[in-house]
């Protein structure tokens, strides 16, 4: 079978929630924000509303800095975090799936000067035992000293923590006189996972204890936004000038901070990722009835990492396009959008019936 054989394919691909564009009322928000002259580097009326809507939506008194792009919300925050611990002997605990420590092109260790000491984990979360493993470098001058937890929510491979967890691993964390930082570049799909409200949001962070947010917008609908949220205001002390150092101040800022005042105005921005994390829920239920493909267990979140056949990945990814994941073990992965629709992912299903059919005669 070739892919002619196959119906057209739908309108979006299952590539990445990187892949989609901006939504309709995020873009309004952008034309609207461009009247008239407002003053650069977040002294507009835009940034200080979006300031204030951080702290609403965390329900306590935040600091907020706005950047271009996750690697750099992360810098930002890293940067602070490490800055406000004494002396430049610390290092950052993650684990070995974690953004910071391999898609982010050793950015931390370039920028920071800093190393990451990477846990194992087979579902890319850390456990207050899993800390424990650091334990032994702590008071030994040879070693550098464990100094931030990184954590990602959800995970790289669409795990989340419980809000028990997260609270169980920061009070290890900081008993161990680490700080917290959360990687949320896909907050939003967790929050949608775990309950889909304000509060459930701050179960996870602000109420665990976590001390410093990366929280994303560009995957969840938006046009290049990222906010680094300072739970803990005692971390934030400089923030402005690291942002500044790290090359993450915006002039315009309130292109950014227009955004995220329409992603939280009404709550869009957990809309968007419930229907994000809808869609990758009904791809799982049609394909996991197809025989000759392994579609593991039921996303959490918005992607899926099945295996398949070589014969059947190639012609489908030519057909409607996604990324491998593992391709030692043929494991594949598709992930769906805030504009995914219903008959994206009923067509999507169509295909790989076809071509697993195909290859199995």
């Amino acid at each position: 079978m070739t892919p002619l054989d196959l119906p057209v394919a739908p309108g979006r691909s299952f590539a990445s929630d990187n892949a989609a564009g901006a939504h309709p009322t995020i873009m309004q928000a952008i034309v609207d924000a461009n009247e008239g002259h407002a003053l650069a580097y977040g002294q507009d009326e835009h940034t200080q509303r979006c300031e204030t809507a951080f702290s609403e939506l965390f329900g306590t008194d935040v600091t907020t800095r706005l950047a271009f792009n996750g690697t750099g919300a992360n810098i930002v925050a890293l940067a602070n975090m490490l800055g406000s611990l004494p002396g430049p002997h610390h290092a950052i605990v993650c684990t070995d799936w974690a953004h910071i420590a391999v898609d982010e092109t050793g950015a931390p260790e370039r920028a920071l000067g800093t190393k990451l000491l990477e846990i194992r984990s087979p579902d890319a979360k850390l456990t207050p035992e899993s800390l424990q493993s650091v334990t032994h470098l702590q008071g030994v001058q040879h070693h550098v000293q464990p100094g931030v937890v990184s954590i990602t929510q959800a995970t790289e491979l669409g795990t989340i923590y419980t809000a028990g967890e997260i609270t169980d691993l920061c009070t290890a964390a900081h008993e161990m006189g680490m700080l917290v930082h959360l990687d949320g570049a896909r907050i939003a799909n967790a929050t949608a996972a775990l309950g889909g409200t304000r509060e459930t949001l701050r179960a996870f962070t602000v109420d665990a204890g976590v001390d410093v947010v990366s929280f994303g917008g560009t995957k969840n609908g938006m046009l290049g936004a990222e906010a680094v949220v300072f739970l803990n205001n005692d971390v934030a002390a400089g923030s402005e000038y690291t942002r500044k150092q790290v090359t993450q101040l915006p002039s315009k800022m309130r292109y950014l901070a227009a955004q995220f005042n329409a992603a939280l105005q009404d709550d869009l921005w957990i809309d968007l990722a419930r229907h994000a994390n809808a869609m990758a829920t009904r791809l799982y239920d049609i394909v996991s009835a197809i025989d000759g493909i392994e579609v593991g267990a039921s996303p959490q979140v918005n992607s899926l990492f099945p295996r398949l056949a070589p014969e059947v990945i190639e012609p489908l990814r030519d057909w409607c396009f996604f990324w491998d994941w593992d391709p030692t073990v043929h494991q594949v992965r598709w992930m769906t959008a805030w504009d995914t629709t219903e008959n994206d992912v009923d067509v999507f299903a169509a295909g790989v019936q076809a071509l697993v059919a195909a290859n199995t005669c």
